[in-house]
């Protein structure tokens, strides 16, 4: 197919670009190509593939304003045009990223950006800097012999995701647009040798930036020390300019900071009761930010092994109560790649207990504000646990249970106002008992504390929201975006864009997950297919 055209001069789609990482990092000298190692290159220039009909389905309303667009410039199709992968704007110059990453604990090599290609780093009118990615939007040389497409399903799952997250108020890549490509591609979902030919779509994320755990993992791999030194320069000079002072020192700093925002994303994970799916250190940001929503996942019913994604079913290495466990593991992949910058060990290791103590700190403050306590004590965090344990052998709803929690009356506690929030009613009968007990010392508890009831509930609630992006509401939107009507993608989202408000007459979006997507395909567990 012809390569991505660019666009006619169009002003109200006009974007500041300054494409930092294409202009300061080498890349592969060889542009486009099928898939092959690129050594010594931290990127390679590569064109999107257009498709037949890019149709606009959805979009993010706040990161449109952000970026200067108004809803008229969105509806105009040569947003589509450009967002769909057939023309550029002036001033991107479009480009597939370079790196490397553990998989499932195993080093798995080259990797890069198969099937992500960004068009530029953008510059909004406030001084934010916005990388914009397609994702699906064709083959690169880190394709790996696929096709370099997204299906429909998937990307309005991760589109929906990124700006649910935002919204709760979790660090996150974003989402600009979601795009329907007019083309059919084939995947096996399940890789169980059915695949069958779905809808194509292409989501826009945006982010700061994109660079990656295994960003750094590739070169020190190759033993290619002054490229690592020059991207991790890059990298703080980019996006930590805050930092100063030179050598070990600013190196130190700057780890340590990548430690203590990964434990503090690790917490708002725990706290909403996200599950991402596939820690892989190619998918940890630098940032701290979420990133890459794949078999992603919420906890329903309370269960601290559970995983959403099918390859991990069985050793469960990315399961919910694993999260933290995990983000350690992959900063010490990450201290490994950076210790040629490093006379010794002594800093990197004072980062991961950055680390650990950081985590702590948070997980403090999000018990403290799940409880809606001015303050976690040590035994604040022992109730805590007791009560996670009653959920877990109770099947209890973790949002549902959080919330009522949130909106009970401290005088009448009673394990009745935790009614919508049971899955099974003979584990309810069984688990009533400590639950009664759990709640006696909890009140005794809240009698000790110096929040007085309105302050309390606001906090909880602040903490503990109503909404969550459950698999079977977003599978609902999928079903009915693939027969054609798009409109629940909007639906969604809307929600989504006030997860701890009461929102009259969207109660259905609030409820448990239904009995009919416990076992069902995209309800419970979801694949890395694309």
């Amino acid at each position: 197919m012809r390569p991505a055209r660019q666009a006619a001069d169009h002003p109200r789609m006009r974007l500041d670009f300054d494409n930092a990482f294409v202009r300061d990092l080498p890349g592969d000298p060889v542009p486009g190509g099928g898939p092959r190692e690129v050594a010594g290159a931290m990127y390679s220039l590569v064109a999107p593939t257009p498709v037949t009909a890019p149709r606009l389905l959805a979009h993010s309303a706040e990161l449109a304003r952000a970026l200067g667009w108004s809803e008229a410039d969105l509806r105009d199709p040569a947003f589509a045009q450009v967002f769909g992968g057939n023309a550029l704007l002036d001033g991107m110059r479009p480009w597939a990223a370079n790196y490397g990453g553990h998989q499932f604990g195993v080093w798995a090599g080259q990797l890069g950006d198969g099937r992500a290609i960004s068009l530029g780093e953008a510059v909004a009118a406030d001084g934010a800097r916005w990388e914009l990615q397609l994702k699906g939007a064709g083959p690169t040389p880190y394709s790996r012999g696929a096709d370099g497409r997204a299906v429909l399903r998937s990307s309005i799952r991760e589109f929906l995701c990124s700006e649910a997250m935002h919204h709760l108020g979790v660090p996150t890549t974003r989402a600009l647009c979601l795009v329907a490509t007019g083309e059919a591609v084939v995947r096996d979902m399940f890789y169980d040798g059915h695949p069958r030919e779905e809808p194509g779509a292409i989501v826009c994320r945006a982010s700061p930036s994109f660079v990656r755990f295994g960003s750094f993992e590739l070169p020190a791999s190759r033993g290619e020390t002054g490229l690592l030194r020059r991207l991790a320069d890059f990298t703080i000079r980019r996006d930590f300019p805050h930092l100063a002072g030179a050598g070990e020192s600013l190196y130190g700093d700057w780890f340590a900071e990548v430690c203590e925002r990964t434990a503090r994303l690790m917490a708002e994970w725990m706290r909403v009761g996200f599950v991402h799916g596939v820690m892989n250190t190619d998918n940890m940001s630098i940032l701290g930010l979420t990133l890459d929503y794949g078999p992603y996942g919420w906890i329903d019913d309370y269960d601290p092994d559970w995983t959403p994604n099918t390859t991990d079913a069985v050793r469960r290495r990315y399961r919910y109560g694993q999260q933290p466990n995990v983000a350690w593991w992959n900063l010490s992949r990450l201290a490994g790649a950076l210790a040629p910058l490093f006379g010794g060990t002594e800093v990197l290791q004072a980062g991961l207990d950055r680390y650990a103590v950081a985590y702590a700190e948070a997980d403090r403050a999000a018990t403290a504000a799940k409880l809606g306590l001015a303050e976690c004590r040590d035994d604040d965090l022992g109730l805590m646990r007791s009560l996670q344990v009653a959920m877990r052998d109770g099947a209890m709803d973790m949002t549902l249970t959080f919330r009522a929690l949130s909106d009970a009356d401290a005088g009448a506690l009673s394990p009745d106002l935790f009614g919508e929030a049971f899955y099974d009613g003979a584990r309810r009968r069984a688990v009533e008992p400590t639950l009664h007990d759990w709640l006696r010392r909890y009140a005794a508890r809240l009698a000790d504390d110096p929040l007085p009831p309105a302050q309390r509930r606001a906090r909880m609630r602040a903490a503990n929201p109503r909404y969550v992006l459950r698999n079977y509401l977003a599978q609902e939107a999928i079903d009915r975006a693939e027969r054609g009507d798009a409109g629940g993608i909007a639906e969604l989202l809307d929600v989504m864009r006030h997860p701890c408000d009461d929102q009259p007459g969207r109660e259905r979006y609030a409820r448990r997950r239904p009995g009919w997507a416990r076992d069902r395909p995209g309800c419970s567990m979801l694949s890395c297919s694309s």
